[in-house]
């Protein structure tokens, strides 16, 4: 096993090229024998769906292309959906490999993992960003792709020596894996077979059956109610909450895992299948509470399901008001792979509504819009959306609930939001004040990155690659803000914001993984500077709050604009019996200084010990 380096590479700020092109699209072809031909709504097309009667060859190729397309598409538009009906897929000679590149999603459509297998790999590999591709060669702008819902069985036929050591999955955030069953040889999260220097900054996996996996580079990482056969080593922050077979950690901070034998509060996220009649269905998990392993160990997993007649199956072409008209008449949403623009809130106000993206839809806000407005109701559910901030600000990109408002959530069925990813610039010059406000009592956030962009083609000349530019035109005061009691995080990452990043004042909330990068681009400390502080904390609890609990979080400092800048406290909180940080860290990624963990407690991080965390076991 190759070993991890030891620190994060210095910064993502990158210059590279970026192909826009547009993926290749298959054309199904039809059954001839076995079970019945799905019956169902046109997705459009950007989504492609694959039969067990297509030839191997056939399928590679559509893939192949679909790669070519997406793997350097990092600011580009094209979404896309490849899904496998129930079946086999590839064959001891002949192997299904497939790649997956920027915003796409490859997931089964049966009721059970056990219903797609496939028959070789699905990989995500570094990108080599320099001298021609042969150098610079990372992970750490591998966003946006989702796997889930199907059985991998791992066939390397084929490939060179490295390559077939391993499923290589090296990725960073906004990226998923759920409800998968990987057996045949071990997978690795790290790319091992590139230059260096190799790095990867995920990521999240959970209710999979996983072998023996290899952590490699990933600084932190998040596996919530899975297996898995072994675990190969920590770099920062590995967290495991309700998973059979995580690393022990009474050893912390060396190595750095943090694991919970249960998970607090989960549920998975809602899934398109087929049943046995060839009818297309959502199923919708059950919430759980204090649990541990996979849902589906019986095949189906508990919940509820919904006829897709049910849904009003958007597409990006089609006006706000219809998709509310149709919310307000009591169907679900399922948003199909694209970028909607959108002028005025989509409003979800029913109890038990499902909203769910597929093919990383995205929403971009236009002239100050609110993308997504939740009301306080129990049982709705966001899954599987991005939402980007537009040029004009908009005050919060997705509300859950009325702040001082009546929210009527519940601990039974809480308000969940999964797989929701936020972005303000990159693609384009974003604005918002906060990204995602929280008003609701009982909601859970089920993996979400929420990222202020440090890089992008918005074509910005002044500081350190544009970053004076960038402070002063996209702008996001908040990432996460909390208002609501009862609120739990598991994955919570949030990077670059211009004050606080998170902060939390609803009472009772729980935390399991937050990942913190501070913003790169302040241009002075006098940019930085909240009242008489220097900087503003990673992940603020308010000053009111009397009982938090968070596991497993770090802040990570990189002030590439002005490296003179220091920030007082990567953590604050107040001191009482109730509030528990649990196995906490800040990191010098090369520039800038944090001067404590939390509240003046721990050493700094500071220029001296670039990559070395600063941990605390326990505050207080």
């Amino acid at each position: 096993m190759p070993t991890p380096p030891p620190q994060r590479r210095l910064g993502r700020a990158l210059a590279f090229g970026l192909v826009l092109t547009t993926a290749a699209v298959a054309t199904n072809t039809p059954v001839s024998a076995g079970p019945p031909r799905p019956t169902g709504p046109t997705f459009g097309p950007n989504v492609t769906i694959f039969d067990p009667s297509m030839p191997v060859s056939q399928i590679q190729a559509t893939l192949d292309a679909a790669h070519a397309a997406q793997v350097d598409n990092e600011m580009g538009t094209t979404r896309h959906a490849y899904l496998f009906r129930p079946g086999h897929y590839g064959t001891a000679d002949q192997p299904l490999q497939i790649k997956v590149g920027y915003y796409t999603e490859i997931s089964g459509l049966g009721a059970s993992p056990t219903d797609v297998v496939i028959n070789g790999k699905v990989e995500a590999y570094n990108r080599c960003l320099t001298e021609g591709g042969t150098a610079n060669c990372i992970a750490l702008v591998n966003f946006w792709r989702t796997l889930s819902n199907l059985s991998l069985r791992i066939n390397a036929a084929g490939q060179d020596d490295c390559r077939a050591s391993a499923n290589f999955w090296a990725v960073s955030q906004a990226v998923s894996m759920r409800r998968l069953d990987i057996s045949g040889g071990g997978l690795s999260l790290m790319d091992y077979c590139t230059n260096g220097p190799q790095y990867a900054s995920g990521g999240f996996i959970a209710d999979s059956r996983l072998p023996a996996t290899t952590n490699g580079s990933q600084q932190q990482w998040l596996t919530r109610n899975s297996e898995v056969e072994s675990w190969s080593n920590a770099v920062w922050n590995q967290v495991f909450a309700g998973v059979v077979g995580a690393p022990d950690d009474a050893g912390f901070p060396d190595p750095p895992y943090t694991t919970l034998d249960t998970t607090p509060l989960s549920r998975e996220k809602p899934y398109l299948f087929v049943d046995a009649r060839g009818k297309y269905q959502v199923r919708v998990p059950a919430v759980r509470r204090d649990t541990r392993g996979i849902t589906w160990g019986d095949r189906m997993t508990p919940g509820r399901t919904i006829p897709i007649s049910d849904f009003f199956v958007a597409r990006p072409s089609d006006p706000v008001h219809v998709i509310n008209r149709e919310l307000a008449r009591g169907r679900h949403l399922l948003l199909t792979p694209g970028v909607y623009d959108v002028a005025r809130s989509i409003e979800v106000r029913r109890p038990d509504t499902i909203v769910l993206g597929i093919g990383h839809a995205t929403l971009t806000a236009v002239n100050g819009a609110v993308p997504l407005d939740v009301a306080g109701v129990p049982g709705v559910v966001v899954a599987g959306v991005t939402i980007d901030a537009g040029l004009k600000e908009s005050p919060v990109l997705l509300r859950v609930g009325r702040k001082h408002g009546r929210n009527h959530s519940t601990p039974r069925n809480p308000i969940t939001l999964s797989d929701v990813y936020f972005r303000v610039g990159g693609p384009h010059i974003g604005k918002t004040d906060t990204a995602l406000e929280v008003n609701s009592d009982h909601v859970l956030i089920d993996h979400t990155w929420v990222w202020r962009g440090d890089h992008g083609v918005e074509g910005f000349t002044e500081g350190v690659n544009g970053d004076t530019d960038r402070w002063r035109t996209n702008t996001g005061r908040y990432g996460v803000v909390v208002n609501g009691d009862h609120v739990t995080a598991t994955g919570l990452f949030v990077e670059h914001f211009q004050r606080y990043n998170t902060v939390w004042n609803g009472e009772h909330g729980t935390t399991i993984l937050y990942q913190n990068e501070l913003p790169y681009d302040p241009p002075t400390q006098a940019d930085w500077h909240n009242g008489t502080v220097n900087g503003w904390a990673g992940y603020k609890v308010g000053d009111r709050v009397r009982h938090h609990t968070l596991h497993g979080g770090g802040v990570y400092v990189f002030n590439q604009n002005n490296p003179s800048i220091r920030t007082e406290n990567g953590f604050e909180v107040p001191v009482r019996p109730g509030i528990r940080l649990h196995h906490i860290m800040t990191v010098n990624l090369s520039a800038g200084t944090i001067d404590h963990v939390v509240n003046g407690v721990g050493e700094a991080a500071g220029m001296d010990r670039v990559g070395a965390p600063v941990y605390l076991e326990q505050y207080p």
